[in-house]
């Protein structure tokens, strides 16, 4: 892998965000992580580094703008691009009808899921070289509903438009085109290896692993 690639984390100071973390250090990742929970931030921090990883970790709280301006202008003091931006901050709510939830739980779930991913996401694409990944973590309850998660349901329902909305579609070069499409602009496309690496990645993934869908792109998203 080159040197220097650089993951930023969000909500990275525990749970999935933590094991992307390791994951991505261990592959010799530069890794930035962020949090709103400066002392958990900091705890993970250090356990990465135990790695040997060069970590950086900075506050942020993804639902206020001018937080993750400032986790910007940090990160390009350190940087000068993105490779793999991982939206994984997130928040969920107690079980509740709609005629029962306050505001402000619908604000801080729709905020911090939705929202901050929008937020965090239109900040780091100036960054970001074509080729970079985004990463967006949604849930099952972006396709499936939840009694009582109408919020909840609603910030993944969102995400899923949103991922979907900027995802860059590739054709794959293959001879089929030449029937239908003589002038395709082949030399563009994803090469026939590109897909057969994609595929032998998704069938090495763990036996608890499930992929349902296989997307293959210069950007994209995962459910």
């Amino acid at each position: 892998m080159p040197e220097n690639k650089v993951t930023l984390i969000t909500g990275g100071a525990r749970g999935i965000g933590l094991a992307l973390a390791k994951a991505f250090a261990e592959k010799g990742y530069a890794v930035v992580i962020t949090g709103r929970d400066q002392a958990r931030l900091q705890a993970a921090a250090e356990e990465l580094r135990k790695g040997k990883a060069e970590i950086t970790a900075l506050q942020c709280d993804v639902r206020e703008p001018a937080s993750v301006e400032k986790l910007f202008a940090e990160i390009r003091q350190r940087y000068s691009t993105i490779d793999v931006l991982v939206n994984n901050a997130g928040v969920a709510h107690a079980l509740s009808p709609v005629d029962e939830m306050p505001l402000e739980t619908w604000k801080e779930v729709i905020d911090t899921n939705l929202t901050g991913m929008f937020l965090v996401t239109r900040t780091a694409l100036p960054m970001m070289r074509t080729g970079s990944t985004i990463v967006n973590n949604l849930s099952v309850a972006a396709v499936r509903v939840f009694e009582g998660m109408s919020a909840y349901n609603a910030s993944k329902f969102g995400g899923l438009g949103f991922t979907n909305a900027g995802k860059q579609r590739q054709h794959a070069d293959t001879e089929i085109w030449s029937q239908f499409w003589a002038d395709a602009p082949r030399e563009k496309m994803i090469s026939a290896d590109t897909v057969a690496e994609a595929v032998l990645h998704a069938v090495s993934a763990p036996a608890n692993a499930t992929i349902e869908e296989l997307r293959i792109g210069p950007t994209g998203g995962t459910l």
